[in-house]
């Protein structure tokens, strides 16, 4: 069978004069036996029609057959085995060809191997050419084993429209599909958005005696909700458990994703009460999923409800559940209410990494609560976090914030000097905090750093400028900032800052 019209002209091997490590290992295991090991020569190494066989003489002796096997054929698939799991398909090929010279039997399992090797080195032509090779050259008949294996390593690479020109060529010509083609196929066409086309295969499998199971069902959902069509994902749940497949935390999980993403907290949580109904206990990722949909809405006090909830059905929260929460209390202006999760999160032996410190130190410093803040910024740099550009701009706006930009310009030395340049939120604190402690002259210089650190104004630094001009009385310079063209404008500040 040939599989040829997917793929361009297959990879040519490199060949490597370094001996592979199993037979170092091999002839430790049989010291008895004496063997010789040379590199062949470079005239040899080029000469076509002569391949050196990758083990020596005296371990293969010919043996008497016993059926199709022959001695010697399960230490020759113990070898594919460790090239393939090493990725050493130089030795593997010459394995392969040695095999064929001396007349071996090939089954299927140990091109299943070889699939396994290529899809997991991100080569996917050779898997198709070696499918191609199998009848042919190998004399070994494929089946939807194989065919399965190959057409999972297309999918895993994300060549959807390749598997499933792959599928065409192949199903109908001798190989029937069984459940995984199906799930395979599925999941490729959901993934191209095809859901129709998904639904109408869904729908051939009864007529292929294939029964649909968990994996198809929660595939098909997950392709759906994608697609804003939650209605007919729901209704495949009550479909899956007529026809007596048992419903998993997955396909729960998937519905409940797409109601959250849909805003139907209400109906999200009628699912999580079903599954307890059918004896169905959720799990992480179910909690997970309702808070973050909880705190997309606003309704944070349900989200620490849902918290505690967790916990009392022996749930245990991970690092996602905090940090969904805590960044959700900060976004609202609740950064002292996550500092409180922060501290449940600690009691309950969870480490916060450096994400929910940062968001933490950001809302605190954003509250006012500078104290707070930078209390919990030295517990962050002691556990060995680093302060991202976010956070050492939330420092530098809180200290403003006070009444302290003098305070600020030293700090900003600090991550100057730690590789983090200043952007242009920075500025815009700066040119607000000096404006603040009245101090104008200091703001016109700053504008002028922006200019020499090559960082563009936006429309916020503009506001701040012709803000604090018009508190501090310099109502017609204001207003020259308000109706300058922006080249004119850094001409005249670069002016005023001279002055």
């Amino acid at each position: 069978m040939k599989i040829r019209i997917l793929f361009g002209e297959r990879l040519r091997w490199k060949l490597s004069s370094t001996p592979c490590k199993f037979w170092t290992s091999f002839r430790r295991s049989f010291s008895v036996i004496s063997v010789s090991f040379r590199i062949p020569s470079e005239t040899e190494r080029n000469d076509d029609d002569k391949i050196e066989p990758p083990l020596a003489e005296e371990i293969f002796k010919s043996g008497p057959k016993l059926g199709s096997y022959k001695q010697g054929d399960s230490t020759f698939y113990n070898l594919i085995k460790n090239f393939a799991d090493s990725g050493d398909f130089m030795s593997l090929e010459r394995l392969l060809e040695r095999m064929k010279q001396e007349k071996r039997v090939f089954t299927e399992k140990i091109f299943i191997l070889v699939f396994k090797a290529y899809g997991k080195a991100h080569l996917p032509d050779e898997a198709v050419y070696l499918f191609d090779r199998m009848v042919e050259e190998f004399q070994c008949r494929q089946s939807v084993r194989s065919f399965n294996s190959v057409l999972n390593v297309l999918i895993q690479e994300g060549l959807f429209n390749r598997s499933l020109e792959f599928h065409s060529c192949v199903v109908g010509k001798g190989i029937s599909p069984n459940v995984l083609t199906f799930n395979l196929i599925i999941k490729a066409l959901c993934k191209l958005g095809l859901v129709d086309r998904a639904i109408e295969k869904f729908r051939e499998m009864p007529v292929c005696m294939c029964t649909p199971d968990v994996f198809t069902y929660s595939t098909l959902m997950d392709g759906l909700c994608k697609e804003n069509r939650i209605d007919e994902a729901v209704s495949l749940l009550d479909e899956m458990q007529i026809e007596g497949c048992f419903p998993s935390p997955v396909i729960f999980n998937v519905l409940i994703n797409g109601l959250c993403k849909k805003g139907d907290l209400a109906r999200a949580s009628k699912l999580v009460d079903n599954m307890f109904l059918k004896g169905c206990v959720p799990n992480e990722v179910t909690y997970n999923t309702l808070i973050h949909g909880l705190c997309l809405k606003g309704k944070l006090d349900k989200a620490v409800t849902l918290l505690n909830r967790m916990v009392s059905n022996k749930c245990v929260p991970n690092d996602v559940t905090y940090g969904t929460i805590i960044n959700g209390l900060v976004k609202h202006g609740r950064a002292a209410d996550g500092a409180r999760i922060l501290v449940s999160m600690k009691e309950r032996g969870r480490n916060p990494n450096e994400f929910v410190y940062s968001s933490l130190v950001s809302g605190l410093f954003k509250e006012g609560k500078s104290e707070e803040a930078l209390r919990l910024w030295q517990e962050m740099i002691e556990k060995g976090y680093k302060p991202n550009i976010v956070v050492y701009s939330a420092r530098i706006d809180g200290l403003c914030r006070e009444g302290k930009p003098d305070e600020a310009k030293e700090f900003i030395v600090e991550t100057v000097n730690k590789g983090y340049i200043p952007n242009v939120f920075t500025y815009s604190s700066f040119i607000s905090g000096f404006f603040k402690a009245g101090n104008s002259h200091k703001t016109l210089l700053v504008w002028k750093e922006m200019g020499n650190n090559e960082c563009a104004p936006i429309g916020i630094c503009f506001s701040f400028l012709i803000h604090g001009l018009c508190e501090d009385g310099k109502l017609i310079e204001g207003m020259m900032v308000w109706k300058a063209e922006d080249t004119n404008l850094m001409s005249w500040l670069t002016v005023q800052s001279q002055a």
